[in-house]
């Protein structure tokens, strides 16, 4: 009964409006019927029929088209009058109080499956890679799901030196009778390769027939798609499932690449399905972004086992909007994966991660000395690996080579099967390597990289005789040598194939193989004058552990996420202050070289239309030097409040392409009214079509409340000022171009437009900001379109 009094006094307040306009449109001996609500009220025939404003919003209003921005004041405003519309109701019925708390709550459920699902599909991924790393050189006897390490637990002739060597594990050649000795690393090496390349074969097959945006990290495209960029089935249901499957055979192969960064894309993906079953989040593109956000967190905490440090790289590195409320939501997130990660224990030994490890040795002062200069070369490598990753991915984009992904990713995984089969620390996985690296070698450690000898020559095999000397007189192995030349080809050879890895049409991520490039420093006669005798003088693995660091902050930038992700990684609390010098020296070393992070650089790569919050505006240009139409241009393409037709306004819609047009009061004045996109508008002219009684070509469109006075039998006007905002953001001609782009950055604007005394003058859209801008870096402005 309320609704139907609001309605009727809204419908008489209408009428009263038009007849003082018009006093001949109320023609009372002729009229007609409309229900509202079920019931049936009278008004006169002559009189706009208000469809637009009394049904509901029709379908496809306020959605935007693939490859376009939304807009950010729209989309938050639409939030708040739902909020303001359910509060309202709350008070007057227990329904709509039970409702309002449900949709409160709803944040918090979608964050808890957020969290599940993540945390599953993680540990999957990460179970199925380590088995399928480990089917490359043999296969388990008791069963051939069990992955190396697994097999041999049950073993009872395991011994500790070759704790990785049972009888149940059997090597491809050991299965094949009469194999020579001669032959059996011939024919390790060719089941090693062949199974990379069948692996590798898979995975871009998969991608390219089922999902192309399956493939490559995912972070650059997170980070736009978060600025407020459409990309219609990066998030989808199908780019999730191959995404997955193509994950595991892409870090089964072999190739130089992690799991890391997909796993945001993963977590994303997780979250963009889940929004469909909320209402709130399904119909509104802001809200859903800040789930994204929440969800790119997530996807750092499965990766490494770090929630708070996926917290604040959501925060650093991908968000563009990150309020309070987002960052509560986003560490209950990460929280829940991280348990539901920690409850499938997918590596067997309690911990998050492959490779946990804890130091206790104190670092001294001096040592701020290497820790430096291995943040000095990690920032170098960085420097290093972008402009060489960006050189090779231009090729590929500007030559033939891109044509042939397949056979690109073959020769890659051949070569990389190749060369990596002979030694041992480019045959393990990049997460092996790591663990290995980052070890702590004890009395008891077997590893290469812990082959000491006693002062009496006694080799480590002899734990009393070491013991006896103490830990800290043990000298080098012959081993440790071994193993030290080997790090070194290692490094050179993940280096260079790390840099025609990334960016292939397969999953790929960056983080685990910067962190494989870590230098691993065992010197320790440097400091030995530092130390009290018999005790160590420094840590090997801590230096591995800083150089990782060093090396991922020198490609991406990172710093303060960084150093929370490392000692939540490897629970080294107490080397914050080596993590933090080597972090920050590496990033300003690469920032003093290059200003982008290899996301970044990515994201100009394929011309995704990103504004750089961190990147500063330092040009004096004004809004006129940057607005549309130039002087040579034709007039700007806008619609008149009144005066124009349905076919006038759908063959301006058909001529041109622009997002949204600019209404005036007249063509002669062009004073500004409002602003309507081009979707809301063809789906407001469609819809009128179908089911507004009489709306023919010559019906007049209107974005006024009331209609002019027309002739007598002229057909029924489209009433479209709903869809009109009647307060767009202006600028004048001299507002600086500096304050402009603060605009948009802040406010996350699609178009602002430019007048001068109320007229209107031009318009100003993010892509023209951000061809000005790369004009006045003097790169090419045409390079800002999505490819």
């Amino acid at each position: 009964m309320y609704y139907r009094i609001i309605i009727k006094a809204h419908i008489l307040i209408l009428q009263s409006c038009c007849f003082l306009l018009n006093p001949h449109a109320l023609n009372i001996s002729s009229q007609t019927q409309i229900t509202v609500y079920g019931s049936k009220y009278t008004m006169p025939n002559n009189s706009p029929k208000l469809i637009d404003l009394m049904d509901d919003t029709v379908p496809g209003i306020g959605t935007y088209e693939d490859f376009n921005t939304i807009d950010w004041v729209r989309e938050k405003s639409k939030d708040r009058d739902r909020h303001r519309e359910i509060t309202n109701k709350s008070k007057h019925s227990t329904v709509a109080l039970l409702f309002s708390i449900s949709d409160a709550f709803s944040g918090w459920l979608l964050m808890l499956l957020i969290g599940l699902m993540s945390g599953a599909l993680a540990g999957g991924i990460d179970i199925a890679a380590h088995w399928m790393t480990d089917l490359k050189e043999g296969v388990c006897l008791n069963g051939f799901w069990f992955n190396h390490e697994h097999c041999c637990w049950a073993s009872n002739e395991t011994t500790f030196q070759e704790r990785d060597k049972c009888p149940q594990w059997k090597s491809w050649a050991e299965l094949m009778d009469g194999v020579s000795e001669g032959r059996v690393n011939v024919l390790n090496h060719f089941m090693y390769v062949s199974w990379a390349l069948l692996f590798a074969f898979l995975a871009v097959i998969l991608v390219r027939a089922f999902a192309p945006y399956a493939c490559g990290s995912g972070i650059p495209e997170i980070k736009t798609i978060l600025s407020g960029f459409i990309i219609r089935g990066y998030l989808g249901k199908w780019t999730l499932i191959i995404k997955t499957i193509t994950l595991v055979l892409a870090v089964s192969s072999g190739l130089s690449l992690g799991k890391e960064g997909p796993l945001v894309h993963v977590a994303c993906c997780c979250a963009n399905i889940l929004c469909h079953f909320f209402t709130k989040y399904r119909r509104n593109e802001a809200k859903k972004r800040e789930v994204l956000s929440a969800a790119s967190a997530v996807g750092v905490s499965v990766a490494f086992g770090a929630p708070i440090g996926g917290v604040l790289f959501s925060l650093e590195e991908v968000s563009y909007y990150f309020p309070l409320k987002t960052l509560w939501r986003s560490f209950f997130a990460a929280l829940v994966a991280a348990f539901t990660l920690r409850s499938i224990n997918p590596f067997g030994n309690s911990r998050l991660v492959l490779f946990y490890v804890e130091f206790h040795t104190p670092w001294h002062l001096l040592e701020l000395i290497p820790f430096v200069l291995l943040g000095i070369f990690g920032g170098l490598w960085g420097a290093f690996f972008i402009h060489a990753n960006i050189a090779w991915c231009r090729l590929r984009k500007n030559t033939r080579l891109g044509h042939y992904p397949v056979i690109e990713v073959l020769v890659v995984t051949l070569l990389t099967a190749l060369l990596a089969f002979p030694i041992e620390y480019t045959r393990m996985s990049s997460s092996e390597l790591i663990s290995e690296l980052f070890n702590d070698c004890g009395l008891l450690d077997s590893s290469k990289l812990c082959d000491y000898t006693g002062n009496s020559g006694s080799t480590s095999g002899s734990v009393n005789a070491t013991a006896a000397n103490g830990l800290g007189a043990r000298l080098a192995g012959p081993k440790l040598y071994t193993a030290m030349w080997q790090l070194a080809l290692a490094l050179v050879f993940k280096m260079f194939i790390t840099v025609a890895t990334f960016g292939m049409k397969v999953p790929s991520g960056l983080f685990i193989p910067s962190m494989a490039l870590a230098v691993h420093n065992h010197e320790r006669d440097i400091f030995r004058g530092w130390c009290s005798p018999g005790a160590d003088c420094i840590t090997p693995g801590l230096y591995a552990m800083v150089g990782a660091a060093a090396c991922l902050g020198g490609v991406t930038r990172m710093t303060v996420s960084l150093v929370v992700i490392m000692f939540e990684l490897t629970g080294g609390l107490e080397y914050i202050v080596p993590l933090m010098a080597a972090a920050m020296t590496s990033k300003w070393v690469a920032d003093a070289l290059s200003r982008e992070s290899i996301y970044e650089a990515h994201i100009r790569l394929n011309g995704y239309p990103f504004l750089e919050a961190k990147e500063e505006f330092r040009h004096k240009t004004l809004a006129t030097d940057v607005m549309r139409p130039r002087r040579s241009d034709p007039p700007l393409s806008v619609l008149t409040q009144s005066g124009m037709t349905v076919e006038e306004v759908e063959r301006l819609i058909a001529d041109t392409t622009y997002s949204g047009f600019p209404v005036v009061i007249s063509q002669l004045s062009q004073r500004l009214v409002g602003f309507v996109l081009r979707r809301d508008l063809f789906i407001s002219l469609e819809n009128a079509r179908r089911h507004q009684d009489g709306v023919v070509s010559v019906s007049a469109v209107l974005f006024t409340e009331c209609e002019s006075p027309a002739s007598p039998g002229a057909p029924p006007a489209v009433k479209l000022r709903s869809i009109l905002d009647l307060s767009p953001f202006t600028v004048t001609v001299h507002t600086p171009m500096e304050i402009v782009v603060d605009i948009f950055r802040k406010l996350g604007l699609r178009q602002c437009l430019v007048i001068q005394n109320g007229r209107l003058l031009g318009i100003i859209t993010k892509k023209d900001i951000l061809k000005h801008m790369a004009q006045m870096a003097n790169r090419d402005p045409e390079s800002i379109l999505f490819n």
